[in-house]
């Protein structure tokens, strides 16, 4: 996985989203990761080596084995509600 990390880095530069809630003139430590992708082979693995040593895990260590879920409150209610509707 890539990683990378500026320090000092001036909030000015940084994009506007970014900033919010930053105050001009500061300067701060920006680290960059690039997210892993699992395939559907090592997602196995990893959910069987898991399962067979339980251990209570983070919210952080669930999100980064589950993958980004980039959708909207407004598309999970729409998956939502065509599921139930095939029962229907």
């Amino acid at each position: 996985m890539n990683r990378i990390v500026r320090e000092h880095y001036p909030v000015e530069k940084l994009p506007e989203d970014l900033r919010e809630g930053l105050a001009v003139g500061q300067t701060v430590t920006i680290t960059v990761e690039e997210e892993a992708k699992l395939d559907a082979e090592s997602f196995d693995a990893k959910v069987a080596d898991i399962l067979s040593h339980p251990q209570p895990m983070t919210l952080r260590e669930v999100r980064a084995l589950v993958g980004p879920r980039n959708v909207t409150s407004e598309e999970a209610v729409a998956r939502i509600r065509a599921l139930r509707d095939e029962w229907d």
